[in-house]
């Protein structure tokens, strides 16, 4: 006989056979669990699935209380969610398996590295690109740009050397734009909404892009003559042809996204009345004012910023410099700098940088490529004076320097040498310690002393209600192109909320990491890292063409097939790290022993790792109840507590069905097929 009761406000029919769980299922009321399944006996052990019934004192396991006629039940009360957080807390306080990558950890936008790198080896190139659009766009610009800190964190260096992450992703992007079967941006129902965006660079796009997908109407304003912002007007043509820019920004502007350039803020368009006329507004305008050294002689014809040189360049003129030519700093910037001077005919081609070779920023292939083209890195040297004749620069001079203590940043500071001048001729001095934005235009919106927006961190608003900020231009300053990006994704985000009437911070998600070692690879053959095809030295000192010719398909594949594949294999259908996240657990308020255990073999096929474990019985219950098999279960007790095979290794082909029940059922990922 059916009776009826309440869950959440909701009437709900049940009968005798019922479970609350059981009935709020059927009536569409999701009650998270871990250790339950329809197919086995009930367990009870997870304690996530508690429910409170209004009149009873203690908690309820949904999956095993029974509902009584009139029962008002509560699923996600402050009790029930204090609860279900705490015995999350205590399951995860000792899981020690890899939720992702580290190679997606370590990306500011968070791209699912593993994911498109075997989707490569598989030839699947148009999923591959899907996947780095799913965090950003413009994956064959940035995959040429891209300094890789994803490759930093690259487990396969603990066997000899990284995977080509970013050249991999510049591949399957390329493939993709010249099949002509181009990625379409999704785009959902028109939201009704408008969001104008102040800047077209990396971070500008990203969040445009972001934007149109929740279904808003989005213009970006820029003041350059085309969209690309830094990317197209800050790295030169050898490095990104300015024709594969082109073509990704195409598939953006196919998405919806009005363009408007050669729209200068302040002077075009007034800042207020864009607050005025659009539901919200993103400041994206970068950091594009150089940094000044501060010496004498920074007035002289001869010297200018290196972020101005560059500019100059990607507006189509051609710089005037002279045979010998000084770059002042270490980044970036400075490299493209230097190398764009000996292509522009330099004779001789100086790097002034006041640290050593090991604290330099910039990236290692770009010190190495200038290296490679001739040009002479001056180490332990800074500027001290540039001098001139009738206007004009004819040299510098250099105070040489030391190593003292660490600074603030970690890096040991240079300390001048009593003395010790060092005097070179040249006639140019480039710039390129440092950029800063430029807020002019910006009116009403509050600033920091370096000039910089204020926003907030997580929620990237201003001052101004409606107004919120993203990229070089915040409180952070001027950073790498995929950190601008991890803020626009970030802010598209908040914009949306907002939008909504809803004011959600931003919150990163809940990973597990764990710390390895090269011990746990040393049955890994070797495959040395696939070589880039590229321009000889000698070759490309004397034009722009592009550094490097890409992958071949065979290339591209056999460099992919060098994952190890770090992450969960069942990240994305893991009940475990879903809850953590719905819950916003924080495992560290449980401390204690932590396990650390090798992996077991429960039979030729199928692995247990025994630290993402949580003994929720789902496994060796489904083994015994489904399979028929009593193969697997419970071995020791209390915290030495693991799952393993019933029977010796040799006798377990014969018992094991090897069928994968048991792979399937595992709520956390701990059991896997090992082919």
């Amino acid at each position: 006989m059916s009776f009826k009761y309440f869950i959440d406000g909701v009437e709900v029919e049940a009968n005798a056979d019922d479970t609350i769980l059981s009935s709020a299922k059927r009536a569409g009321i999701e009650i998270p669990t871990l250790c339950f399944s329809e197919d086995t006996a009930i367990y009870g052990a997870c304690g996530v699935c508690v429910v409170e019934a209004e009149g009873v004192p203690k908690l309820l396991r949904a999956c095993s209380a029974k509902p009584q006629e009139g029962y008002k039940v509560h699923t996600d009360s402050e009790r029930v969610v204090r609860a279900r957080r705490t015995a999350l807390e205590l399951l995860l306080s000792d899981h020690t398996g890899d939720c992702r990558g580290p190679c997606k950890l370590n990306c500011p936008a968070k791209t699912d590295c593993q994911k498109y790198v075997n989707e490569i080896k598989d030839g699947k190139y148009f999923e591959a690109v899907s996947t780095v659009y799913d965090a950003f766009p413009l994956p064959a610009s940035i995959g040429r740009v891209c300094p890789h800190p994803c490759e930093d964190a690259c487990r396969r260096k603990l066997v000899e050397e990284p995977i080509s992450i970013a050249f991999l992703k510049a591949f399957a992007a390329d493939k993709v734009l010249e099949s002509g079967n181009t990625y379409k941006i999704p785009v959902a129902g028109d939201s009704g909404k408008r969001v104008a965006v102040i800047g077209g660079g990396p971070a500008g796009l990203t969040a445009a892009v972001k934007l149109r997908e929740y279904g808003h109407a989005v213009t970006i304003f820029d003041q350059q003559p085309k969209m690309g912002g830094m990317l197209r007007y800050g790295i030169p043509q050898y490095r990104l042809p300015k024709e594969v820019l082109d073509a990704e920004i195409a598939i953006i502007a196919e998405s919806g996204v009005e363009m408007k350039n050669g729209v200068k803020l302040g002077r075009d368009i007034d800042f207020d009345t864009l607050t005025k006329t659009y539901d919200a507004v993103l400041i994206a305008i970068g950091a594009w004012t150089s940094v000044p050294m501060g010496v004498k002689g920074e007035e002289l014809e001869g010297v200018e910023g290196g972020i101005y040189f560059l500019e100059k360049l990607g507006l189509g003129e051609k710089p005037v410099i002279g045979e010998r030519v000084a770059v002042c700093g270490g980044g970036n910037t400075a490299m493209d700098a230097c190398r764009t001077a000996v292509r522009l005919g330099a004779k001789e081609v100086y790097v002034i940088y006041r640290r050593t070779r090991n604290e330099m920023p910039a990236a290692d292939i770009e010190i190495e490529e200038a290296e490679e083209e001739g040009v002479i890195f001056k180490f332990l040297t800074n500027p001290l004076e540039i001098y001139g004749e009738n206007g004009h620069v004819t040299g510098i001079k250099l105070q040489k320097m030391e190593l003292g203590e660490p600074d603030e940043s970690g890096r040991r500071r240079p300390v001048p040498i009593e003395g010790a001048v060092e005097d070179i001729k040249v006639d140019n001095v480039l710039m390129a310690i440092g950029q800063v934005a430029n807020c002019d235009g910006v009116k009403g919106v509050d600033l920091t002393r370096k000039g910089t927006v204020v926003c907030d961190e997580m929620t990237f608003r201003t001052n101004i209600d409606n107004v919120f900020a993203a990229g070089d231009v915040t409180n952070s300053g001027a950073g790498i192109a995929i950190e601008a990006i991890a803020e626009a994704q970030k802010a598209a985000f908040c914009i949306n909320n907002y939008l909504e009437g809803d004011d959600v911070r931003y919150k990163a998600p809940y990973f597990v990491e764990r710390e390895v070692t090269a011990e746990e690879f040393e049955d890994r053959p070797k495959q040395s890292r696939e070589k880039m095809p590229g321009l000889t030295p000698e070759a490309r000192k004397h034009n722009f063409d592009p550094v490097y010719f890409g992958f071949t398909e065979e290339q591209a594949k056999a460099e992919a097939s060098r994952c190890l594949e770090c992450g969960c294999h069942d990240y994305y259908d893991c009940k475990l790290i879903k809850y953590a996240n719905k819950y916003d657990i924080r495992p560290g308020n449980f401390t204690g022993e932590v396990h650390n255990r090798p992996l077991i073999e429960i039979a030729d096929v199928i692995e247990h790792n025994p630290d993402k474990c949580v003994l929720c019985g789902l496994c060796y219950r489904t083994c015994e109840e489904v399979a028929k098999k009593t193969f697997i279960g419970l071995y020791n007790r209390g915290f030495s507590t693991i799952i393993n095979p019933m029977f010796p290794k040799a006798e377990a082909a014969s018992y094991c069905a090897t069928c994968g029940l048991c792979v399937e059922a595992c709520p956390t990922g701990a059991m896997k097929r090992k082919f």
